[in-house]
């Protein structure tokens, strides 16, 4: 059975509405992890393309530029080449239906709901890197080897190019201009856009450049881009004759080859020298003025119409000036990615100091554990723990035996009156802070040294009652403060109190 063209309408109508439900249903579904949350955003966008697609196509259908719409229309009401005949009409398409279903007899009514309720349970193909884990970090490796080996970069670590690589402004303006400096940030600007898209399939892009773009040319054309300022001379020309090429930093001709035909045109032609020649003569032309002022050099070397006493101030064509303006908006696109991806890029500066103290067994255990998906939460969990001793929990979630309880004296409270009543949970704590600051300097107010003779002392009478009978057992002058106090440094070491005195001087601790 032929499709009408209104049949082809109404089943596009209804393809929008259920792909509109299913995308409801679909966001109203929670994610379990990072994995299946972007999968659902990528179902979600691929379902929002195809609405966008079938609109289209309804947009077309509607606008009737070929007259199908408007005469099938008329033939549905009985009009005909003799006139108006309704039943004429009406048995004629009964004919057709009648021969289809004779030719098919076995045909299935194919339900359209089944095949769109598939669209939920598929698992979208998104493409990243291991490093990137799902869109959780960023891989600019490839980037940070083209930053370190290029004229602009400087050698630095990996995660220190992470914090960065999007600070241009501190790039020479001489070095933006270069060839080199434009396919990096073509290429920089690309993997952030593609990093984008494949992580926030819903987001619009396109919109937001748009914005970008509004606002940057308002700031160029006041020459309040960072980094890109004119910069005025006396006589109130704009030079940009060092933005072009810098001869400071090439020493040879074979290095001024490097920038190609176009560049070297450019320069010479800024400089008002003649700009034609193989890209060797270019080269050599140009490199005559990085030693030779520009009046000082033979009227040949110059083109025709050019006047000496402007070429320090000459300005740049059109080409050229939309060439940095092509470059600064670039550098202002990147940088509100930047600022989109600026956790995203934190995570990943993180995750790269962490990775440098793992192994590579630790680090794959590690990647398979994210990979996996959330386990729900069985009905044991869910009940109520039964504690009625009220222990402590252990690294498990559940309360840790009584019998460890009772040997650790864990959830029991001591108090040292030496250290202002202070409150200590649990043997272990409570026998570890006698070595502690705090302790310390209690003892060390009451004028008693914090031997290991007080230790399990608590009590500011206790300890001076046991500081007395030393001294009458021992005498007051056998008491040597110098070799008997003890001081212990951050490592733990225990020194006496001229040792640790000593050494501190000497700045050893």
């Amino acid at each position: 059975m032929s499709s009408t063209l209104l049949e082809v309408t109404r089943s596009a109508h209804e393809d929008v509405e259920r792909l509109e439900r299913l995308v409801v249903r679909e966001l109203q579904r929670e994610p379990t992890n990072n994995r299946e949350r972007l999968f659902q955003n990528h179902r979600v966008r691929n379902m929002i393309d195809s609405i966008i697609n079938t609109t289209h196509k309804l947009i077309e259908i509607y606008e009737d530029k070929d007259n199908a719409r408007r005469d099938e229309i008329a033939v549905l009401g009985g009009q005909t080449a003799t006139g108006i005949n309704l039943f004429s009409v009406f048995y004629d398409r009964l004919k057709e239906i009648r021969e289809y279903h004779r030719r098919h007899p076995a045909a299935r009514v194919v339900d359209a709901t089944e095949e769109f309720e598939e669209l939920l349970k598929e698992e979208p193909y998104v493409e990243f890197s291991g490093e990137e884990a799902f869109g959780r970090y960023l891989d600019m490796h490839e980037l940070f080897n083209e930053y370190i080996n290029s004229k602009f970069g400087e050698p630095i670590e990996y995660s220190a190019y992470l914090d960065t690589f999007s600070h241009t402004h501190k790039i020479p303006l001489n070095l933006k201009l270069t060839r080199q400096y434009r396919d990096y940030l073509e290429h920089i600007l690309e993997y952030l856009t593609s990093f984008f898209e494949r992580r926030e399939p819903l987001q619009d892009l396109g919109r937001l450049f748009s914005k970008v773009e509004a606002d940057f040319e308002e700031l160029w054309a006041d020459s309040k881009i960072v980094g890109w300022e004119k910069k005025e001379l006396e006589n109130g020309q704009i030079s940009f004759l060092e933005s072009v090429v810098d001869l400071d930093y090439y020493s040879t001709v074979e290095e001024l080859i490097e920038l190609g035909p176009e560049k070297l045109k450019e320069a010479l032609a800024a400089r008002g020298l003649k700009t034609g020649g193989t890209i060797q003569q270019r080269a050599e032309r140009l490199f005559l003025t990085k030693h030779t002022p520009l009046e000082l050099l033979d009227k040949k070397h110059f083109a025709k119409g050019s006047r000496g006493s402007e070429k320090n101030g000459v300005n740049l064509n059109s080409q050229q000036i939309d060439s940095n303006k092509d470059i600064a908006l670039m550098e202002a696109k990147m940088q509100r990615l930047c600022e989109i991806l600026q956790e995203t890029m934190q995570q990943t500066k993180e995750n790269v100091e962490k990775k440098q103290a793992l192994t590579y067994e630790e680090m794959e255990a590690e990647r398979e554990e994210e990979e996996l998906p959330a386990d729900t939460e069985s009905d044991d969990e869910e009940q109520q723990i039964y504690n009625p001793l009220k222990l402590p929990m252990g690294w498990d979630g559940k309360p840790i035996p009584y019998w460890l309880y009772k040997l650790h004296g864990l959830g029991q409270e001591f108090k040292c009156e030496i250290c202002g009543n202070h409150s200590y949970w649990g043997r272990r704590a409570f026998e570890r802070h006698f070595k502690e600051w705090r302790h310390q300097h209690g003892m060390r107010c009451l004028n008693i040294p914090n031997t290991k003779n007080f230790n399990e002392i608590t009590s500011i009478e206790e300890a001076k009652k046991l500081w007395e009978r030393i001294q009458e057992r021992q005498g007051l002058n056998k008491w040597r403060p110098d070799l008997e106090e003890e001081y212990e440094d951050r490592e733990g070491n225990i020194y006496n109190k001229k040792t640790y005195t000593d050494l501190q001087r000497q700045g050893l601790i």
